[in-house]
């Protein structure tokens, strides 16, 4: 006797059709491994992405870090993850953002010792959440945390020719020298005039500094480096604070991150999320399966006993597991 467990990751929420609110929950943590017994609270972000915190983080700021997730994965708003071959990556790694109250303690430390997967790129700590300051510089770091996590456990995996982070390995790499004025492997002790990126973080490898280009690139054609006070306090490490700047100074990487086979989130986050209710209740009609792949994104045929992946038309993505 077959049976079917069907479960949809990228499932519709009951939300209002206002765009003023954050339309998720805070709920219990789910997970009573060591690695994640200083977090109390939690929130599922489409399925594919969990925010896990401490109780001393507000639900406000928690849901913040959620919101923002939300928009960068599903960019237009529709209630669907905007590319199901990320979707399908980030649940595989079961990616995650971590949030601590500070650096250092006994949450952090816990976790720090016993996490052994790879869906974590970033942490967020509780004094760089503003929710009034979406990913203002200085003020909110939370697109930033969250852009990385998605570009590094996603985007350089599901993507490698455009995105590996190795040397002469990709399309960003190949970037990322012409913006910093040569291949450096690690940080020189000048860099040429002609360089815009001039990251000088020591402790930054070659890896780093790849996916804190990335970061710089998109968040530069998102608008919200764009006013004076954020230029002037990023200019010893980054020139082309707007996507006008972008365009002129680093042609290579704005062709790229444009590119609209990588479906990158390119429209500013505010940290509200709340589908309408009619994109919502258009995720499950017409749907026509595209491919099955399973859990490192190779493409399959149907299979018992194994969690598959099924990708449809409409941007959706089913994760079944038929067992017999």
């Amino acid at each position: 006797m077959k049976k079917l467990l069907l479960l949809l990751v990228a499932f519709p929420l009951l939300i209002s059709a206002q765009q003023n609110t954050v339309c998720f929950t805070v709920d219990p943590n789910p997970n009573s491994t060591t690695a994640f017994s200083g977090f109390t609270k939690y929130v599922d972000v489409l399925g594919c992405f969990s925010i896990y915190a401490e109780s001393t983080i507000t639900d406000a700021k928690v849901l913040h870090a959620a919101a923002v997730a939300a928009e960068l994965l599903d960019n237009n708003e529709d209630g669907i993850v905007d590319d199901p071959l990320i979707e399908v990556q980030l649940i595989s790694e079961s990616a995650l953002m971590p949030i601590f109250f500070q650096d250092g303690n006994a949450a952090m430390n816990t976790f720090a010792n016993n996490y052994n997967g790879n869906g974590v790129s970033a942490v967020l700590y509780n004094g760089e959440i503003d929710p009034t300051q979406t990913g203002h510089w200085g003020d909110d770091a939370t697109v930033e945390e969250v852009i990385h996590t998605i570009n590094h456990v996603g985007h350089t995996n599901v993507y490698p020719a455009a995105f590996s982070m190795q040397a002469n390995s990709s399309l960003m790499s190949s970037a990322m020298d012409v913006a910093r004025g040569g291949q450096f492997m690690s940080v020189p002790n000048n860099y040429p005039a002609s360089a815009w990126y001039h990251y000088d973080d020591q402790t930054c490898d070659y890896e780093c500094m790849m996916i804190e280009y990335m970061y710089w690139a998109i968040v530069s054609y998102m608008g919200i480096l764009n006013d004076p006070q954020t230029a002037q306090g990023i200019s010893d490490e980054w020139e082309p604070y707007n996507a006008t700047l972008l365009q002129s100074m680093d042609i290579l990487m704005y062709n790229l991150i444009t590119g609209p086979q990588y479906k990158l989130p390119l429209l500013a986050p505010d940290g509200n999320y709340c589908p309408t209710t009619s994109s919502v209740s258009e995720m499950n009609t017409d749907k026509k399966l595209l491919k099955i792949v399973d859990v490192l994104g190779r493409e399959s045929l149907p299979q018992n006993n194994t969690p598959l992946f099924h990708i449809y038309e409409n941007g959706t993505v089913e994760k079944r597991i038929i067992l017999e």
